[in-house]
């Protein structure tokens, strides 16, 4: 059995100074934000696979049942020598993929932030898929898509909905980056949310037990933990809502009081107003025309699109031209 190597292109050092850059520019904006990546420490990848499990929490089950039925034909589509995973977290949907893709597949790439889930489930994957390679990619998907790794055939899978989670303008650089390194009949597999009833994605965001807003919560753990920073985390409350126009739920929290918050490691001093809200995270829902443009425009020919029975959810296999 080989052993899973690593390359790694972002070290925690570099990652903490991306914290500093990015909560200096969103926490003295107006209107102040924070990015989602931040979510994920240690303990809000463990409140985020809580919230998989919920039951108002539709996307990861909608998109593991479409995944469990259209990995043979999404393999035959594509049939790649090598699989890169962005963002690919617990790797836990990709296995119906390397199941489905074992006659062509030599290697798997997965692409996370996060060290210790990278580790781990590329240890589980590696036991699991003897004799295909492992090669763990260690970097912000935003921002390192020119490390990904070439040999043979690949497909670029980034899955979870988590291309909503880039504002439209991110959405382009993003697309036509993965675009811009791949040749020329190269497959992006893709998972994204559909438009759906507010009465049915807003609890996805604030659940009844409230998980959610615990995970959201938790940034400003990271913050105080990273940072320095001393933001009394009983004075914020978690916020869901549909906007409508821009066709995305927002995550925010708002301030219960008046308050002012000190970050040592920036120098930095902010205030809040009673009522202020910092938005933490936008989730992009598309229409299958909407998002089957934005790969056109970026380069992609879309081959095929499966929705579920609902149209919450829908996986695209789109070729680079």
């Amino acid at each position: 059995m080989s052993t899973p190597t690593f390359e790694v292109y972002l070290t925690p050092e570099e990652l903490v100074e991306a914290l500093r850059v990015d909560a200096r520019a969103g926490l003295t904006a107006s209107p102040k934000w924070l990015s989602p990546k931040w979510f994920y420490d240690a303990r809000g990848s463990e409140l985020f696979e809580q919230i998989t499990q919920l039951p108002e929490y539709y996307p990861t089950r909608t998109e593991r049942a479409l995944l469990a039925e259209c990995a043979p034909a999404i393999a035959e589509l594509t049939s790649p020598e090598m699989l890169i995973e962005l963002g690919s977290g617990s790797s836990e949907k990709t296995r119906l993929l390397l199941d489905a893709m074992k006659g062509s597949l030599h290697t798997y790439v997965p692409q996370d932030v996060s060290v210790t889930a990278l580790e781990s489930a590329a240890c589980q994957i590696d036991a699991e898929f003897p004799g295909l390679g492992v090669v763990g990619v260690i970097s912000d998907f935003t921002g390192s898509l020119h490390h990904l790794p070439s040999g043979g055939k690949r497909a670029v899978a980034f899955l979870g909905g988590t291309l909503g989670n880039l504002i439209p303008v991110e959405r382009g650089e993003f697309l036509s980056g993965v675009s811009a390194v791949l040749d020329s009949g190269e497959s992006l597999i893709l998972g994204v949310g559909l438009v759906t009833d507010p009465a049915v994605l807003v609890p996805a965001y604030d659940d009844s037990a409230g998980v959610t807003a615990q995970f959201n919560l938790n940034v400003l753990s990271v913050l105080n933990k990273q940072l320095g920073a001393d933001f009394p985390i009983e004075a914020f409350r978690h916020v869901a809502l549909w906007d409508s126009e821009n066709q995305w739920i927002e995550m925010r929290l708002e301030a219960s009081r008046d308050l002012s918050v000190r970050i040592e490691d920036l120098d930095l001093e902010i205030t809040f107003a009673k009522g202020e809200q910092l938005r933490t995270e936008i989730s992009a829902k598309f229409t299958v025309d909407s998002i089957s443009a934005e790969l056109e425009a970026a380069g992609f020919a879309v081959q095929k699109v499966w929705t579920d029975d609902d149209q919450r959810f829908a996986l695209l296999c789109a070729d680079r031209v």
